[in-house]
């Protein structure tokens, strides 16, 4: 397994321990240098946001990947975690359906995220 994989795969488990609604994944790896993976999901509030983003970082760090930078934090309406091989980007609803990054991204390959976890175990 990668190491993007396996901080995908962490990060996805952290995100789904605090219950993140329409997680994507989306492998950018191939349409750009950014990074191998955009992890996107959905949080009903502010404090579920950055609660996510807490516990990512959280379960990232425990497995020694330590996030380069992290915007829009203390807004909570969109919060991007560059971890370099992954971003993390984890909005409010009304954000996610307006940045909408699915379309913009729709060059990169759409992976089923169920699938993603079983195969990186």
């Amino acid at each position: 397994m990668t190491q993007a994989a396996n901080m995908t795969r962490l990060a996805i488990a952290a995100m789904e321990d605090k219950k993140a609604e329409d997680i994507a994944l989306i492998d950018i790896s191939k349409v750009s240098v950014l990074a191998d993976y955009f992890l996107i999901a959905s949080g009903g509030s502010k404090n579920q946001v950055q609660a996510m983003a807490d516990n990512v970082e959280e379960q990232l760090g425990k497995a020694g990947y330590h996030v380069k930078s992290v915007e829009g934090y203390q807004t909570g309406n969109w919060v991007l975690m560059d971890y370099g091989d992954m971003i993390v980007h984890l909005f409010d609803r009304q954000n996610r359906l307006f940045y909408d990054l699915e379309r913009i991204w729709r060059d990169g390959e759409q992976i089923d995220v169920e699938s993603f976890q079983q195969e990186q175990k």
